[in-house]
């Protein structure tokens, strides 16, 4: 009887981890300066979705 013979299975194709959106640092919300009165003087802060990935979180692909 002939030796069995063993093979390895090839590595799976797995995609690579997205990107990290780069102007809220991947959590999808970024500060928008809120603004009052006549002569829209800032008065404070609130967080507003990234208007980059949306709210992703993700880079775009671009």
């Amino acid at each position: 009887m002939a030796p069995r013979r063993t093979t390895t299975k090839p590595p799976k194709n797995v995609p690579p981890a997205p990107a990290v959106c780069s102007p809220c640092d991947g959590s999808g919300m970024v500060a928008a300066t809120v603004r009052v009165g006549r002569k829209r003087r800032p008065v404070g802060q609130q967080d507003g979705i990234c208007p980059n990935c949306l709210g992703s979180g993700t880079a775009p692909d671009a």
